[in-house]
């Protein structure tokens, strides 16, 4: 028999570097060409609503200062995928008159518009014409293709009054889903919407369209050294997996693993998403300490390993940080009490010993490799590492 983790693959960032987490190969996800943007329950038609805004850069600058535009301002791929020449280009494009790709936003019930598809192009369009709405350097104009020297180095303010005019006139397009349409509607229309280039990862779009303090929850817990530490230093944020894994491990401390029935994974991560925005900050606090007590365990259980296949044949190969192991261990980890660690702790050789008989199991490496939210795969794996870990404290 094959050894499952010769077939490990790994994610990739939006600019093709390796993210330090597995590819989960479920057959129910959008994200490996399966079916996860399909609707999953009926929908009344009626309550769908799209309209076309035909607006101006003045008008979006408008709605940015104001903030009834949400950037995300901490969206990963926002801040760091686009360099200063693909900004200039497109600065470019808009002078030349080049009309740019159609943007996508939903509407909040406050009428605040989550800027979806586009986000890229509409930050650096504030960032060099109004820097200030967004608290950042003034875009500076380089390497440009068709106006030549004239203008490298310039800023919005170094443009003549007409090309200063020519682009605060701009005419964009933006599809907007009205408030109302459905959310599972919303996120099925995103999905198919969304792709040009890289499209966005389920987390990613999570974040865009789930304001709240949530966001600032996972990104916090993500940049913690705590976090960082445990998972090697090698899971990359640029895709917000690292904010999946922290979801994940939220969700299943919010709803018992044992009682999860959910047929769809997304629907239960992002409820769990809105229920971690209502949390009050004592049940914050009180999560945190769990959490920060499973990563400490797990690291000094499992040391680099930790939250990784390992491989059956003696391999010293270390594999990336697969998700579904993670939620499983952390989350049995943070259920445990600290004399209960310590002791997983002094017998780390005898843990290690039956995590390896455990990968040897057929069903679990099922349940942690593909259709990781169906229910009955998510019970087995939590029922499994609960029970390792028991046996190896014995």
């Amino acid at each position: 028999m094959s050894d499952p983790a010769e077939d490990v693959v790994e994610e990739l960032d939006s600019l093709g570097h390796l993210t330090g987490v597995e590819v989960e190969d479920d057959p129910d996800s959008a994200e490996t060409g399966g079916s996860e943007d399909l609707i999953q329950t009926p929908f009344d038609p009626e309550l769908i609503d799209v309209v076309t805004r035909n607006t101006t850069v003045d008008l979006l600058l408008s709605r940015v200062r104001t903030r009834r535009v949400d950037l995300q301002p901490d969206f990963q791929r926002q801040a760091g995928i686009w360099r200063a020449q693909a900004k200039s280009r497109l600065i470019e494009s808009l002078l030349l008159r080049i009309p740019l790709p159609t943007f996508y936003a939903a509407e909040a019930d406050d009428e605040v518009w989550a800027m979806v598809d586009g986000i890229q192009r509409l930050t650096t369009i504030v960032e060099f014409v109004e820097p200030e709405a967004i608290a950042v350097e003034p875009l500076r104009l380089r390497n440009l293709e068709y106006l030549g020297q004239e203008y490298n180095q310039a800023t919005f303010a170094d443009l003549p009054a007409r090309l200063q005019t020519r682009l605060r006139e701009t005419e964009l397009i933006v599809h907007l889903i009205r408030r109302g349409t459905p959310e599972e509607v919303k996120f099925n229309i995103f999905a198919r919407i969304n792709t040009g280039g890289l499209p966005l990862s389920r987390q990613e779009l999570r974040h865009a369209l789930i304001p709240g303090e949530g966001r600032a929850i996972l990104k916090e817990w993500a940049d913690s050294e705590a976090f960082k530490s445990a998972t090697g230093y090698g899971v990359r944020s640029d895709r917000m997996a690292d904010r999946e894994m922290i979801l994940r491990f939220l969700a299943f401390r919010l709803t018992d693993p044992g009682s999860y029935t959910d047929d769809d994974f997304d629907l239960f991560l992002r409820t769990s998403m809105r229920a971690l925005n209502k949390l009050p900050k004592v049940a914050i606090d009180e999560l945190w300490e769990q959490f920060e007590k499973a990563l400490h365990g797990a690291y000094e259980i499992f040391g680099d390993y930790a939250f990784r296949k390992v491989e059956r044949k003696g391999g010293s190969r270390r594999l990336p940080i697969n998700k579904a192991l993670f939620e499983a261990v952390s989350v049995n980890l943070a259920m445990m009490t600290e004399d209960e660690i310590a002791v997983l702790i002094r017998r780390h050789r005898r843990v290690e010993k039956k995590f390896l008989d455990l990968m040897s199991d057929v069903d679990f490496q099922a349940a942690i490799s593909q259709g990781t939210g169906d229910p009955a795969k998510v019970r087995f794996r939590f029922d499994a590492i609960r029970e390792m870990l028991a046996s190896a404290a014995a």
